[in-house]
């Protein structure tokens, strides 16, 4: 925990932002329609990665990932193996699982007609006290292993749903899952059925003017009311926020100015008007500044990535934020160029309580652009800077409902050049934002899909539904 009490000013943002989606009618997020089918993803990996071994351990979670609830003791998951010999029986053992083992069952099937990889499959199964999956939820570790009956050697090597590589959890769809005797997910060896599309938002921001009207058609809202974080009674002006290109691409331009006095100080700030965004994978190119595009160089400004809901009550439970904060001139306590990664559990707007927020620091200068990301599983949150991993976050400030996705460019005070009145300016570039629901990409992952929305024409896309 990091008692911070001038951030506090950084996530007093979620309270204007609520104003500005009150003001704008959206301050109740829309329902989606319930599905008719469930929609279910299966991750994967081995706790055993040789080839031949005296047990296989196949881990598993399932995930809700549709619009309705579903009873796991109508889920069966199946992994995919081929038996060593025609004779060759098996015997099925749970080491742990989040739901508990006596909550599941393991047995095995013959697959008719069989292929190379796979004439055998393990199913897993539920009992009615593992309960149900919300939407969004999942069972959480399933730590499973089998083994031959008398115990000789069996060969994984050549199994349909094994893979030596998977030794951390991801999607992985040569284990099926099946609802109510359907298969919802996964390749069943001779019959693939494909995983739904994924969820998710794109955009290139390629458009004219703060005022486009696709901006507000494309779930974006340019700020304009007033409040914190930052200089008190500094305007946040919609003007600050232009598009134009880098270098030949399409980007949004952020824009802070002052001369000094907060009736001079003039921030930016952009987010999405709806709070739909949660686990999965976040994604954005942003080109960070040193100094100013003119002026003298000083100030204390703050240029960010970041996701972000509404604080309903004071420490409340379900409060999140995930932020990527550079400082190019330092500030809270910084005296140089540092840049923070800080996810929040919660805070007490009233000041009394510390907040309740971890983060990580790099005092070092990132000017220029920098491929930032940072995902979001049952299991902790990862920042990534430039394909490296920067951070990783516990599960402790895991968030428990939707967030907005916002950019903003602002001075944390006036004291960086407290003795001048010369006017300068500062600029923050985005080239792209992405978002993918539910599914944690690596960072080849996520070049690869830009690369396939631009070279498909695609500027903008949003399949992700409302919360």
């Amino acid at each position: 925990m990091r008692r911070t009490p001038h951030r506090r000013l950084r996530a007093a943002v979620v309270g204007v932002l609520a104003t500005g989606l009150a003001a704008l009618g959206l301050g109740a997020l829309p329902a989606t329609a319930s599905a008719a089918e469930p929609a279910l993803s299966v991750q994967y990996r081995t706790g055993i990665t040789e080839a031949v071994a005296g047990q296989s351990a196949p881990w598993l979670t399932v995930r809700n990932t549709g619009s309705v609830p579903v009873r796991l003791a109508d889920v069966k998951l199946r992994y995919y193996f081929s038996a060593d010999t025609a004779s060759a029986a098996y015997r099925f053992a749970c080491d742990w699982a989040v739901r508990g083992c006596a909550n599941v069952t393991g047995t095995f099937g013959t697959l008719s007609p069989g292929t190379a990889t796979a004439d055998r499959y393990l199913e897993i199964g539920f009992t009615e006290g593992a309960g149900s999956l919300v939407p969004g939820a999942s069972s959480g570790d399933l730590q499973l292993r089998f083994n031959r009956s008398d115990w000789s050697q069996l060969r994984q090597s050549d199994d349909h749903s094994f893979s030596p590589d998977r030794t951390s959890y991801a999607d992985w769809t040569k284990v099926t899952a099946h609802h109510a005797g359907v298969t919802v997910w996964g390749s069943v060896p001779g019959g693939p059925v494909e995983p739904p599309p994924a969820r998710a938002l794109f955009d290139d921001f390629s458009y004219t003017s703060h005022d486009d009207p696709r901006l507000g058609a494309h779930g974006w809202m340019v700020r304009s009311w007033g409040g914190g974080p930052g200089v008190p009674g500094a305007t946040w002006a919609p003007g600050n926020v232009s598009f134009g290109t880098d270098d030949g691409a399409s980007v949004m331009k952020l824009r802070t100015e002052t001369s000094g006095t907060a009736a001079t100080t003039r921030q930016a700030e952009i987010s999405t008007t709806t709070m739909k965004f949660r686990k999965g994978t976040y994604a954005s190119r942003i080109k960070f500044s040193d100094a100013p595009v003119s002026g003298p160089d000083g100030d204390h400004v703050i240029q960010t990535f970041f996701t972000i809901n509404d604080l309903k009550a004071p420490m409340a439970d379900d409060y999140a934020e995930y932020d990527f904060e550079y400082l190019p001139n330092g500030g809270w306590g910084e005296t140089g160029s540092t840049l923070f990664t800080t996810s929040w559990d919660t805070y007490d707007s009233t000041g009394v309580e510390p907040p309740v927020n971890t983060h990580t620091a790099d005092r070092a200068s990132y000017a220029g652009w920098h491929d930032l990301a940072v995902t979001i599983d049952d299991s902790d949150i990862r920042y990534y800077v430039d394909g490296r991993l920067f951070a990783t976050h516990g599960a402790a400030y895991l968030p428990e409902r939707g967030m907005l996705i916002a950019f903003n460019q602002w001075l944390t005070d006036l004291a960086g050049q407290p003795d001048t009145t010369t006017a300068r300016v500062y600029e923050q570039e985005v080239d792209y934002v992405l978002h993918v629901q539910d599914q944690v990409l690596t960072p080849a992952q996520i070049a690869d899909r830009v690369a396939a929305y631009r070279a498909a024409g695609r500027t903008f896309e949003d399949t992700v539904p409302a919360a």
